[in-house]
């Protein structure tokens, strides 16, 4: 009897140290959100990641309006209230913001484009090489991703209950994924599916498929306490290595997280004041 419960102590004490050791691990990979003291240099070989609050004093919103193009404000007066035009704007608005700093271009002139199936690009960068750049925004918090010659995609969703969770999951996620989210517990099931679903979402925006790209024919990791990852992508693990995908954590609520092409980036992740 005392073996066998020494034996259950020793089980336990080195179960509690891998969890420990987990935690410490998911603790360190959560980014810190800084706020710059000044105009940022975006580096070859960094991606930056910014959190902004979208709802904004009025002067904050006429100031961030009158950076838009004609087509950005037509497109703001079209929402019927006054929350979701505001918030377009200072999406909008905040984007140019970002990225006249990193080209030292005044916001207004910048322009954008459309690439392959729609994802949106800048028309000219100045010969400062191309920057690509993504934007997700769920209630009232946006994420922004850049990166200089690789491509990007980011996605935020507010975590909430969704009765036709098993039946979403179902139609949109991949075989393996749907063996792995029937085989969980009902309490971590929606954690899991929003794991995968930022992850799957994050990865389609880079690609520059959206929607087009079915969901289901690549798989991501989704377990909760499993680290972010692409597995496979349309039938090709190796297509899968030549992405990295990590989860964001940008407030309490919500799930995040990016795409990006490529190896060897550094990290950083801005808070966007006002």
């Amino acid at each position: 009897m005392s073996q066998n419960n020494g034996m259950a102590r020793v089980k336990m004490s080195r179960s509690a140290f891998i969890r420990r050791v987990v935690d410490a691990v998911a603790i360190a990979m959560v980014p810190i959100w800084k706020t710059p003291l000044s105009g940022l240099p975006l580096p070859k070989n960094d991606i930056h990641i910014w959190r902004a609050a979208l709802d904004l004093p009025n002067t904050s919103i006429q100031e961030l309006n009158r950076t838009l193009s004609i087509d950005e404000k037509q497109r703001a007066e079209r929402f019927h209230f006054d929350q979701d035009r505001n918030r377009l704007i200072v999406r909008r608005g905040i984007l140019r913001s970002i990225l006249g700093c990193y080209l030292s271009v005044e916001p207004s002139r910048l322009q954008f484009c459309n690439g392959k199936n729609g994802k949106p690009g800048l028309a000219d960068t100045s010969g400062n090489g191309t920057i690509h750049f993504s934007l997700s925004h769920s209630e009232g918090i946006a994420l922004y991703s850049f990166t200089r010659d690789r491509e990007i995609g980011v996605d935020i969703e507010c975590v909430h209950d969704i009765p036709e969770m098993d039946q979403i999951a179902e139609e949109f996620f991949s075989v393996k994924e749907n063996d792995v989210f029937r085989s969980l517990p009902e309490n971590k099931k929606k954690e899991a599916f929003f794991n995968c679903w930022t992850r799957k979402e994050a990865f389609i925006k880079a690609i520059g498929d959206g929607l087009s790209h079915p969901l289901d024919k690549f798989d991501v990791s989704m377990a909760p306490g499993e680290p972010a990852s692409l597995l496979r992508t349309e039938g090709d693990s190796k297509g899968a290595s030549l992405w990295c995908i990590q989860d964001l954590k940008p407030a309490p609520g919500f799930a995040a997280a990016f795409a990006v092409e490529g190896q060897s980036w550094q990290l950083h992740c801005w808070q966007w004041s006002d």
